[in-house]
């Protein structure tokens, strides 16, 4: 009847990784940079746990006596995406960083997807997914062709206007693509961009589909599916596996999926509870959104207390993240930074953590957890919280 919940935070990274600098990311710090903005953040039930034992943050002081085990976790994968962050938080490590391709796609490429999809094609660069639309939605209207454009991530995002291209015709495309790209030209994820609405008014929609590579090696997911253990998936992680072992009920925002935590935790009674919580990354990093993180950081502290009371006498809940969004940075891509790591739960003895040096520490502590044959990657820290 054990139950582990692992939280992911997407984008909340907490400073910059040791190599932050060779991605362009020197000075990126999500959490700490938003707080200063701010003026200093207020979270009291993030502060009792620990938060601010992690690392100094405005507004956050630690605590002499907190809830929860704390410490931070480094990425060893290459890379800053989902994709890759989610991976490696399951044990898998990779050695090659996915392709990006910041000035656009090959010519070759795109003339074979629109032949094979029957439409043309414009945009091909990196941009950001509110102005390309934006600024090509009413050629898109008017002529059918698909929107493809990408960003300093591993990615080829394909938008269509939803009264122009059946949602249908448009996953079918992102399949084609994500057929396409693999190898050499492989990218993490073919993303599906649907949006409505008129020049001067577009707007994305909650449509959106994930079309990811699968998983280059045995996950936490695998390893607990291969002996029978639930896994149950919140929000856009079971995309990110490419629905390997996992599914999952898709959450457009924060506020959906600390409702389906909440039924979870009232009504689930064994095996993983696996969440992504999207609007640090999607609304409010990706858009330079100072004032949205930051109230949607006090949000999140205001529901953690009532999901933190349904926790039953043998649970474990884990809060992380996958990568950084620094919102005060001149760029909307994600960053290269050391994510948060809080550990709580009735029997967790709150001890620091340290920097662990891999995102895949906390996968193999939940195969700990759950007795499974260990994971490739990672270093269990189920004895350091008591529990082993």
């Amino acid at each position: 009847m054990k139950r582990f919940f692992l939280i992911v935070l997407d984008g909340l990274g907490c400073g910059e990784a040791h190599d932050a600098v060779a991605y362009g990311d020197g000075g990126s710090d999500t959490l700490g940079n938003v707080a200063r903005a701010a003026g200093g953040v207020e979270l009291p039930t993030l502060q009792g746990l620990g938060l601010g034992n992690i690392r100094p943050i405005p507004g956050v002081p630690p605590t002499r006596d907190p809830k929860a085990a704390w410490g931070l976790m480094q990425p060893a994968s290459p890379g800053k995406d989902s994709t890759t962050g989610h991976w490696e938080i399951a044990g898998v490590v990779l050695e090659k960083a996915f392709a990006t391709y910041p000035h656009g796609f090959p010519q070759p490429l795109l003339d074979e997807f629109a032949r094979r999809t029957g439409r043309g094609v414009v945009g091909n660069k990196a941009a950001s997914g509110t102005g390309i639309i934006a600024e090509l939605g009413a050629h898109h209207v008017a002529t059918g062709d698909w929107i493809v454009y990408t960003s300093a991530d591993s990615v080829f995002q394909v938008a269509a206007h939803e009264e122009t291209v059946p949602l249908d015709e448009l996953y079918a495309a992102c399949g084609t693509a994500r057929s396409m790209l693999v190898g050499e030209q492989a990218v993490s994820r073919v993303i599906a961009r649907p949006f409505v609405g008129s020049p001067g008014a577009f707007t994305r929609t909650a449509h959106r589909k994930d079309f990811s590579l699968e998983p280059v090696g045995r996950t936490l997911v695998d390893a607990l599916a291969e002996q029978g253990i639930p896994r149950i998936g919140i929000g856009k992680v079971d995309d990110l596996f490419a629905a390997r072992n996992l599914t999952a009920t898709h959450t457009p925002t924060n506020g959906d999926a600390y409702r389906l935590l909440r039924d979870a935790l009232l009504r689930v009674d064994s095996g993983l509870v696996f969440a992504n919580v999207i609007e640090f990354d999607q609304s409010w990093g990706h858009r330079n959104d100072v004032a949205g993180f930051h109230q949607g950081l006090r949000e999140l502290d205001a529901e953690l207390q009532g999901l933190l009371s349904l926790l039953r006498d043998d649970d474990v809940l884990v809060f992380t993240a996958d990568h950084g969004n620094d919102p005060t940075t001149p760029g909307t891509d994600h960053s290269r930074e050391n994510v948060p790591l809080l550990v709580v739960g009735p029997k967790v003895k709150p001890v620091p953590l340290g920097a662990r040096t891999t995102f895949a520490d906390l996968g193999q502590t939940a195969a700990a957890y759950f007795e499974v044959p260990p994971l490739a990657a990672g270093t269990s820290f189920l004895k350091e919280i008591g529990l082993s």
